[in-house]
């Protein structure tokens, strides 16, 4: 068979492939009486699902335990209405070497005055400027998958 026919079978055969096994996966769901649910619920995709509510932060919290070595702190309180954009990080506004002993709050780590060449600035590198990319607040809320992460030996609490 002549390579210039491949480019006109091969495009049939994977159509068909495609359909066969399509088929099968839905026969296969059909005779089963699981159903799959997304995390929308049971709201169809063509109706617009209600919003969930918003999750309770605790006011103020100690510390929370790190996992892993090399993992970002856990922002231990709620930064609902936080905005960080070029002009202005309210994280700063209380974790900066400046503000961090008044406010009470933990100064920003020494790795972030470091550019991506090693070299120490300044200022805040502008790749760990957006605390969020990195840090996340916890709350006390139903995981949406099974977690069966175990934190080091060294770094689990006694």
């Amino acid at each position: 068979m002549k390579l210039c026919h491949f480019k006109h079978w091969f495009p049939l055969a994977l159509t068909a492939i495609v359909c066969c096994s399509s088929l099968s996966t839905q026969s296969v769901a059909a005779e089963s009486n699981e159903s799959v649910e997304s995390l929308r619920g049971p709201t169809a995709i063509s109706e617009e699902a209600k919003a969930p509510a918003l999750k309770k932060f605790p006011k103020e919290r100690e510390l929370l335990d790190l996992n892993y070595v090399g993992q970002p702190p856990l922002i231990p309180h709620s930064i609902r209405g936080y905005k960080i954009t070029n002009n202005d990080n309210r994280c700063l506004h209380c974790h900066s070497w400046d503000n961090a002993v008044s406010a009470g709050a933990t100064r920003i780590g020494i790795s972030h005055f470091r550019d991506r060449n090693g070299q120490v600035l300044a200022d805040v590198s502008p790749s760990r400027y957006f605390c969020t990319q990195c840090h996340v607040p916890q709350v006390n809320a139903k995981a949406l998958v099974p977690n069966i992460f175990e934190p080091v030996e060294s770094l689990k609490t006694p």
